[in-house]
């Protein structure tokens, strides 16, 4: 049975109300960098939290992470609404799909051309205009890499080359699960450090400074998924 380990993430699939909406809550999720074997990784394990919202009903995934910033524009406690993303390992052959197609969740190859919404982006940039925290809101691309290890100096400028804004080690498997289910995705990244590019510099990324800026914007982007929940 796969049980994530990291800090942070109790791992535990939590079903309430919001409003007059059902939802399913995720504390947690599986990271490829945890260990498992790459049968386990290639195989639906890594995808049934996703395909069981499915079967329950759910229409609409709303997904947020931890990032790095690469873009310098960027600001730590931004939230950087995801329009697109660069799926690293899903172009190296260890794509969350490859193996044996379900075809009762969807098809063999599924576009993720259109993966996030841009309904529900708009939305969200209205509620943070609405509760004045539109400074705050940013858009942009992110990048999946493997982790554990952050980036390199010379990845993080190739990467920043490629177009990426924004780099974490989680969320674009779930989003292409999601997406080959049918469902609609929005999801965001809470910038917690900022990607380093200065080899002069002694600043490096660690995981006590991506909890602690994570703990000090958790009710803000409570407060707007909770607003952008009900108008949905």
């Amino acid at each position: 049975m796969m049980i994530t380990k990291v800090e942070g993430h109790k791992g535990n699939l939590v079903f309430g109300t919001m409003g007059d909406k059902k939802v399913v809550v995720m504390q947690g999720r599986f990271h490829p960098y945890e260990g498992y074997n790459n049968d386990q990784l290639r195989s639906p394990q890594i995808a049934i939290p996703i395909r069981v919202m499915k079967q329950l009903g759910v229409r609409t995934i709303l997904a947020s992470n931890a990032a790095g910033a690469l873009n310098r524009q960027l600001k730590l406690g931004d939230l950087v609404m995801i329009k697109d993303h660069i799926y690293l390992p899903g172009l190296c052959l260890n794509n969350v799909l490859v193996g044996k197609n379900d075809d009762r969740f969807g098809p063999r190859f599924p576009a993720i051309s259109d993966a996030y919404d841009p309904h529900l982006r708009l939305l969200f940039k209205q509620i943070a205009e609405e509760q004045h925290v539109s400074d705050a809101v940013q858009e942009g691309v992110y990048v999946f890499c493997g982790g554990p290890a952050y980036e390199s100096i010379a990845e993080c400028k190739m990467l920043l080359m490629m177009g990426a804004d924004v780099t974490g080690m989680s969320t674009v498997p779930e989003v292409v699960v999601a997406r080959h289910c049918g469902l609609t995705v929005f999801a965001v990244s809470l910038i917690t450090n900022i990607s380093v590019m200065d080899y002069g510099t002694k600043q490096a990324a660690n995981h006590q400074e991506v909890l602690e800026v994570a703990t000090k914007r958790t009710e803000l982007l409570q407060r707007l998924f909770e607003e952008l929940i009900k108008r949905m």
